[in-house]
């Protein structure tokens, strides 16, 4: 089992992360596909987890008001429990703390509960209160 995760740099790489998130958060979760893609999309830097060859995983990360935001995990049905969310999450840590400006700053998300447990493993910690985004219970969970 060969599995790769790259910063997205090309079109097609780019077409496959939307194909998963369509799949995922828009097929499977219900989301409306309006509140999916947003206005963040360009200024992103996007990520591609590949099983096989086969991209099954996608990520994003990109600078808010509030630090640097990590968002947009998805993996295919398929691939869940063979470590492709656990690499696209040290993936995007690792990005980011090579980027000297992301690296000085905050580190959070907005993690949908049965991610939790994945983004503690990393060292993260729920702050505040349950809440819903796009009809899902998260947690803001923040890098200790």
């Amino acid at each position: 089992m060969s599995l790769q995760v790259e910063k997205i740099t090309r079109n097609d790489q780019l077409k496959s992360a939307y194909w998963i998130r369509e799949q995922v958060f828009v097929l499977e979760q219900g989301v409306n596909p309006l509140e999916e893609y947003d206005d963040h999309e360009s200024e992103s830097i996007h990520f591609l987890a590949c099983l096989n060859e086969e991209p099954v995983g996608t990520a994003r990360w990109r600078f808010t008001p509030n630090g640097v935001k990590l968002e947009r995990f998805a993996v295919l049905e398929k691939a869940r429990g063979k470590g492709v969310g656990q690499a696209l999450v040290a993936a995007v840590l690792k990005d980011v703390s090579t980027d000297s400006q992301a690296a000085s700053k905050i580190k959070y998300l907005h993690a949908q509960l049965s991610a939790v447990p994945l983004y503690a493993k990393f060292g993260f910690k729920k702050v505040g209160d349950i809440f819903e985004e796009c009809n899902i219970k998260h947690y803001k969970m923040q890098l200790a």
